[in-house]
């Protein structure tokens, strides 16, 4: 009714002051149909579990433990990445094959309990939830293997949540390559003027800006970057102050 029109205006004038500020090319948005989250650092907090994993690979290769923090900053590029991060820190070989063989080897121990340690960031579940509520179709783009991807949102409790997860190994690119949020995007119904992808790193704003789509930043995730260097269209500490903003905080009330 009435306070429904009246917050779908105040929304598009708040969306359109954004949008000046930002000097987007999107047009402002009527209405948001899907959401896509990245996973690590956005949705869950897995360092501990990639931290350990990462230990138990280097004790097995005779090789020097690694500090958490530092292993935080190799994440987000896949797990491959973060391997070849590892042996590097440890000046170990990364050639081909050695490296292959480790990331095969670090697969495999992460696999066995991808989410002991790991936790689901304060607010996130109540947001899913609200997005759902709202008919906001959601999804996950992420550069961990897809497999791994879909054991942890099981194991914590999130699966049920999205119906799309694109990993990093689901096609032959990766973020920052745009093509599977915008795949994502696709199967969700949607398009870049009425979807919104949300994530925490350098990685997924330059993934959100190829593929012109409306980015959300989560401000407590893996982020190395000051949040000015980032092109965002909003930054939040809790996933609740985004479903706020965009007016689905009275649909949590209600339900």
């Amino acid at each position: 009714g009435g306070r429904d029109g009246q917050r779908a205006s105040r929304a598009n004038s708040f969306y359109g002051m954004l949008y000046q500020m930002e000097g987007c090319s999107v047009s402002a948005p009527g209405h948001i149909k899907a959401a896509v989250f990245d996973l690590d650092g956005t949705l869950i907090d897995s360092a501990p579990d990639l931290h350990a994993t990462a230990n138990k690979l280097m004790a097995e290769m005779q090789l020097p433990e690694i500090n958490l923090g530092i292993i935080t900053s190799f994440i987000g590029n896949g797990i491959p990445m973060l391997v070849r991060r590892a042996l590097e820190h440890n000046k170990a070989s990364t050639e081909a094959e050695a490296l292959d063989k480790a990331v095969k080897r670090f697969m495999a121990i992460y696999a066995q309990a991808p989410a002991k340690n790991t936790i689901v960031y304060p607010g996130v579940l109540e947001a899913m939830k609200a997005f759902r509520a709202a008919g906001v179709r959601l999804g996950v783009c992420t550069n961990k293997a897809e497999s791994l991807s879909r054991a942890v949102l099981d194991e914590l409790g999130l699966a049920e949540f999205f119906e799309v997860v694109i990993g990093g190994d689901t096609l032959s690119t990766r973020k920052p390559d745009p093509t599977g949020l915008l795949q994502a995007v696709g199967q969700l119904g949607a398009d870049t003027h009425s979807a919104l992808y949300i994530g925490d790193s350098e990685v997924d704003a330059e993934t959100a800006k190829k593929a012109d789509l409306r980015f959300a930043l989560f401000k407590r995730g893996y982020r190395k970057a000051p949040i000015s260097e980032l092109r965002h269209w909003q930054s939040f500490d809790d996933m609740r102050e985004l479903t706020a903003s965009i007016g689905l905080s009275e649909v949590v009330q209600a339900g």
